[in-house]
């Protein structure tokens, strides 16, 4: 076995949102990265994951000038919004919201080809990738390539951006973080469907949530809230047209199903989201509930905050941003926590009272009817599904 050393300022692990997302704003600007991610690109490319730019995003995106990867697949905007009890009630977002229905493998799409074309160092099918020496000077990852070979990477900081399973986090020492969680009590199959999106949005009903995005011109998201022990298994086909027309009141454009999984809901922050010279960014810190649609969000948001810390030490030898990393990331994480909590327990508890009973689901549509009738409750909505409060 060979083993090859090679020297960058950052390494980055990980080829998702996050990542991708760094390396652009740091290659840009001058800083040298390598990023690696264990699986190919093929898999990485067409991996199926939900996500929406919100206006935070687009902005911020073009403010590094890459509004070119906000450019993918079309996806039609069907009618709609929120169904309750089979009648639908869209609500008016007026305001300046920029948000984009692209999906996730798009943006990683047009992330990778952005950054190849500078000239980028993305190496896939990186196995079995282990950081050493984080608390040091010049921290290392060893990883093993297609053809066997050991290579190490020597650098001055290392970005975990390989999601909440990666082994960024698991290098950490026991204690050194602690986590904060949520779990919501239910799960929801994830299914998707190769047919266009019709209806679009999000049903409330007593047999329990359910939704319908568009993943692309032929592609559908499907929601359906279940038990939490519930299996793919006990969803066929059938079973998942019939409760989404139940749900939404409607019939739906029917399709093959080509993947589906459960999802149990939860929410997850790590404090602080840095050990030595190890930054945590993206779902490798923090999860929130897909309902939220705030995933992307926060994972942009911790690559610019964490972009702008590198290039102040690149330039002047500053840490201090670096050293704030996760004080400056935090308040803003556990207040689209509060947002991803509020939204994911009023959409499930106005419907099936089965988890919290009657008196909260008839709170819940309270809640709801506010965001329909009140100009107030509506631009604090309006806000925080912008990503600008």
């Amino acid at each position: 076995m060979t083993e090859t050393i090679d020297r960058t300022a950052v390494v980055i692990v990980g080829a998702g949102v996050a990542g991708l997302a760094l390396g652009n704003f740091l290659l840009r600007n001058g800083v040298r990265c390598v990023v690696l991610e264990k699986h190919s690109r093929a898999y990485v490319e067409q991996r199926q994951r939900a996500g929406t730019i919100d206006g935070f995003g687009v902005r911020m995106l073009r403010e590094w000038g890459l509004a070119e990867v906000l450019a993918g697949d079309p996806v039609p905007q069907s009618e709609g919004g929120f169904y309750l009890d089979g009648e639908a009630m869209p609500i008016d977002v007026d305001d300046d919201n920029e948000s984009l229905y692209c999906p996730q493998q798009v943006l990683v799409r047009n992330l990778t080809d952005a950054f190849l074309r500078e000239g980028g160092d993305l190496r896939y099918a990186a196995a079995d990738v282990t950081l050493e020496d984080i608390d040091g000077a010049h921290p290392r990852a060893r990883y093993r390539d297609a053809d066997g070979t050991t290579r190490v990477v020597e650098c001055d900081l290392v970005a975990g951006c390989d999601g909440f399973h990666g082994v960024s986090r698991r290098t950490i020492p026991a204690g050194a973080l602690t986590e904060y969680s949520h779990q919501y009590g239910y799960s929801w199959l994830s299914a998707l469907a190769a047919v266009p999106t019709s209806p679009s949005g999000m049903a409330i009903h007593a047999r329990g949530l359910a939704g319908l995005i568009p993943r692309g011109p032929h592609a559908t998201r499907v929601y359906l809230q279940c038990a939490l022990d519930d299996t793919p298994e006990q969803w066929p086909d059938e079973r998942v047209w019939g409760e989404l027309e139940a749900r939404f009141g409607t019939s739906v454009a029917r399709g093959e199903i080509v993947s589906r999984q459960i999802v149990p809901l939860r929410g997850v922050v790590f404090d602080p989201m840095s050990h030595g010279r190890l930054f945590l960014l993206g779902d490798a810190a923090h999860i929130v509930p897909p309902m939220s649609a705030k995933g992307i969000h926060l994972a942009l948001h911790d690559a610019e905050v964490f972009a702008r810390a590198v290039l102040r030490w690149a330039e002047n030898g500053d840490t201090s941003l670096l050293d704030g990393y996760s004080e400056t990331c935090l308040p803003h994480i556990w207040n689209y926590q509060a947002f991803a909590t509020w939204i994911t327990d009023v959409m499930h508890d106005a419907g099936d009272p089965g988890h919290k009973g009657e008196f909260r689901k008839r709170v819940a549509r309270a809640e709801l009817q506010r965001q329909f009738t009140s100009e107030a409750a509506n631009r604090l909505f309006a806000e925080l599904t912008a990503g600008t409060n």
